[in-house]
């Protein structure tokens, strides 16, 4: 019967680590990682919200609509005519049912612009709709 000692004096080649299964198990977790993170969604522009003393946090579960201080409608980064809100919410609520969506508008957009956007949500089965804000200073 031969000795582990005898074993490794007699042995030839030199003994190596296999990396296969290491790097087959930092990809697994690579894209477990990748598959569980949620992503944030925005609206594209930059507004200034006004400020409201009642405001409420939000889930991050929503749908977005920018609107610009002059009356410009975004939607997943890109700017859309007004009269298509009504499509793309659509859209968004069949991959997404029963998300809310929330209006990201400037302080200075004009509310009628507001109202429009509102609609047409509505028209396109939300039922859900609030409008962005900042919280008040006294409150935070």
């Amino acid at each position: 019967m031969r000795s582990v000692r005898d074993t490794m004096r007699n042995r030839d080649t030199p003994v190596a680590i296999n990396m296969a299964p290491l790097i087959d198990m930092v990809f697994l977790l690579l894209i477990f990682f990748v598959v569980t993170t949620s992503f944030v969604k925005e609206t594209g522009i930059e507004v200034q919200r006004p400020v409201a003393s009642t405001a409420v946090l939000q889930d991050q579960g929503s749908i977005l609509v920018g609107v610009d201080e002059n009356g410009g409608v975004f939607f997943d980064k890109k700017k859309i005519d007004i009269r298509s809100v009504r499509h793309h919410v659509e859209k968004a609520l069949a991959e997404a049912p029963g998300s809310s969506v929330v209006l990201v508008a400037d302080k200075r957009a004009q509310a009628g612009v507001l109202i429009m956007i509102m609609d047409g949500c509505r028209l396109a089965g939300a039922t859900d709709i609030s409008i962005a804000t900042e919280l008040a200073d006294e409150d935070r």
